[in-house]
């Protein structure tokens, strides 16, 4: 495996960093953090749009690669580094983890990511009746799904 350097722009508050941050942990990878102040609007500076032009973070640069969306960092640390134990490349499994990658972006970012948002930053533009009802929904879900597996993409135990 190639030598790289690794590089992760994040904020202690952002769930997305946060779910980078922890595979780069499962991935036993060393990286160095960079904290963008979200509350100071760094992420909205020249320095760091020129990163990522969304002014979002995360954002990871390893080597020379420049990656943004939590989801496609995930994507690709995955197959870079974790091969198939965590990107398989058959089509069934493939598919089961690319679902649970868009759970993240849809139904939970609805429910108790936009809860989050209106308790923790006070977000008034959030309908919370709405977001709480989501919650209920996909975490009720995701406990159903994982009573009997160790893995939200993998088989039954």
């Amino acid at each position: 495996m190639e030598t790289s350097s690794i590089t992760l722009y994040g904020h202690e508050l952002s769930g997305n960093a946060y779910k980078v941050r922890l595979f780069l942990e499962l991935l036993n990878l060393d990286y160095e953090y960079k904290r963008v102040d979200l509350m100071k609007g760094e992420h909205k500076q020249p320095s760091y749009l020129a990163i990522n032009p969304f002014g979002q973070v995360p954002a990871l640069i390893d080597s020379d690669r420049l990656l943004q969306d939590a989801q496609g960092i995930l994507t690709y640390l995955a197959r870079q580094y974790g091969g198939e134990v965590w990107l398989p490349s058959d089509a069934i499994s493939l598919s089961r983890v690319v679902r649970w990658l868009s759970v993240t972006a849809g139904e939970v970012r609805q429910g108790p990511e936009n809860a989050r948002l209106y308790h923790l930053f006070g977000a008034t533009t959030i309908n919370i009746d709405r977001a709480t009802e989501k919650s209920h929904q996909i975490l009720g879900q995701l406990n159903v799904w994982l009573s009997d597996r160790a893995w939200l993409a993998g088989l039954k135990r």
